[in-house]
């Protein structure tokens, strides 16, 4: 188990240093300046930024400079945001984004393993037709689309009560965060329902069930012990890049609910060209995605007696 762990963890990091490494250089192959701006800047005041940030050593020297830092934890200084380091932006916006990402990836993993267990317990009758139907709509639908929709069923039902029983939009409070945890989970909850739904029907007739039940076991234990914990494992495969996915990609509903995350800094620095930003936060989802990779192998082995981790 520990030499899995390790070996896993190394090619983590490897995985980590391809990512800033493409990242790095796709940035500087983009066509711009990031020191460009609507005012006119003298040669000598150019000179000066370029050489506070770097900018004017070769392109190797950057590169070996920009991967001592981040081994460091140290991401630099944003280009557009005046004397803001980008570990300041990360460490104040990031944990708005991961809080917002926890709160979908709940609601979505207890939706999508309840309403798959029903649908394939119920196969081919009214909760069946009708849930899978609205997972067929959850997965083709935008996740815009749902954002907006749930912004005016919020503004209709404060309407209809007379006063705000849930905001619009901000952050700050619980109620805040209720729609727009719910509108960022709804894809991934439908997902998860319809890798259920197909897991469960697997299991329902295997061979270790029909002797469970032969063997006269209750029913629900049947469901619980042996079905929905051998079902649950493809689910538990996807669930950690779920929940990277979910933490790290609420960019439009985040935009949209006027929500203080890292997403609409990210956006903004690929419109303002800010290159440590972009390579900052893209590195930390990365690193992120890799982390959450891991995480579900070892989980995995941990929950499943028959997986061994060598």
């Amino acid at each position: 188990m520990l030499r899995y762990t390790v070996k896993r963890l190394i090619q983590g990091v490897v995985t980590v240093w391809f990512i800033a490494t493409a990242t790095f250089f796709a940035m500087h192959a983009v066509p711009g300046d990031p020191l460009t701006s609507d005012k006119a800047v003298s040669p000598e005041i150019r000179a000066n930024l370029e050489a506070r940030y770097g900018l004017d050593r070769p392109l190797v020297e950057q590169y070996w400079i920009y991967l001592t830092n981040m081994a460091s934890g140290d991401f630099g200084i944003s280009f557009t945001q005046q004397n803001r380091e980008v570990n300041d932006i990360i460490a104040e916006h990031f944990k708005v984004s991961a809080t917002l990402g926890i709160l979908a990836i709940v609601f979505a993993a207890f939706g999508g393993i309840l309403w798959g267990a029903v649908t394939a317990l119920y196969r081919n009758r009214a909760p069946d037709i009708v849930i899978v139907f609205l997972v067929i709509l959850g997965i083709s639908v935008p996740s815009f689309v749902f954002a907006a929709f749930g912004q005016l069923s919020v503004v209709k039902l404060n309407d209809w009560l007379g006063f705000t029983l849930v905001p619009v939009a901000g952050w700050g409070t619980v109620q805040h965060m209720i729609v727009p945890s719910l509108v960022l989970g709804l894809g991934t909850m439908a997902f998860l329902t319809r890798l259920m739904r197909s897991s469960m029907l697997e299991i329902v007739n295997a061979d270790f069930v029909r002797t469970a039940r032969a063997k006269g076991l209750p029913a629900t234990r049947i469901f619980r012990k042996h079905q929905l914990r051998n079902a649950i494992l493809p689910v538990i495969t996807v669930l950690g890049p779920s929940i990277a996915a979910i933490t790290t990609g609420g960019f439009v509903v985040e935009l949209v609910f006027a929500i203080p995350g890292l997403g609409r800094y990210f956006v903004q620095a690929v419109q303002q060209l800010d290159y440590t930003v972009i390579m900052g936060t893209t590195v930390l989802y990365g690193a992120f995605l890799v982390f959450m990779v891991i995480a579900v192998d070892i989980v995995y082995g941990l929950v499943d007696p028959r997986v061994r981790l060598d």
